[in-house]
């Protein structure tokens, strides 16, 4: 039985960017015909549609797929959550961890859909500080908390590969709004929670 990758993909945007990606190959250089690159464009093409999914996808569909009425006032926190994004400005991805934190007002939602939010904005080109605005702003608009921080945490390859090449270094972003950016005793306690 031969191999069927179930993935669904716009077959006319798979065979555009292909093509283009054939054209960007011949200029670097390389033979598009030889066995190796053969399905290289149209993988390319499928991998560039996964990696910004999320132009189809709306964060507050995503959070009030699952929002309850609920009373409870004191901080939710989903930390550590793996986080991919591709920079808008050379196509190379940054990598890190998203720590997101909000204080209800008689609406919680489902712990998943904080992380789904996540990767909703990150599957965009992107810049970092702008991501972590996103994230915040949705979850702000829509369950109307008290209060939301979002930190991000992240390895940018346009840095570290290429440009300055200085491996190891993470940038930090923060986002605040409410409780949050009012108390710095919240402020504080989300701090060192996420440490």
């Amino acid at each position: 039985m031969a191999y069927s990758n179930m993935d669904n993909y716009d077959a006319e945007v798979t065979s555009e960017i292909a093509g283009h990606c054939r054209e960007i190959l011949r200029l670097l250089g390389e033979d598009p015909d030889r066995e190796g690159l053969l399905k290289t464009p149209e993988r390319y093409a499928k991998a560039l549609q996964f990696l910004t999914k999320g132009y189809g996808e709306d964060g507050a569909s995503i959070l009030r797929s699952a929002m309850f009425e609920e009373d409870y006032s004191q901080m939710v926190l989903v930390k550590d959550i793996d986080l991919s994004s591709t920079c808008e400005h050379h196509l190379m991805p940054f990598i890190g961890k998203a720590h997101v934190a909000y204080i209800p007002n008689g609406r919680i939602t489902g712990l998943s859909k904080i992380a789904r939010v996540v990767e909703c904005y990150a599957r965009r080109l992107q810049v970092q500080e702008r991501l972590t605005v996103q994230i915040r702003d949705c979850i702000e608009e829509t369950l109307k908390p008290l209060g939301v921080a979002v930190v991000i945490e992240a390895s940018h390859t346009c840095m570290s590969l290429r440009g300055v090449q200085k491996a190891g270094s993470i940038t930090v972003t923060s986002a605040f709004s409410g409780a949050f950016l009012k108390s710095e005793r919240t402020r504080n306690e989300f701090l060192n929670l996420i440490k």
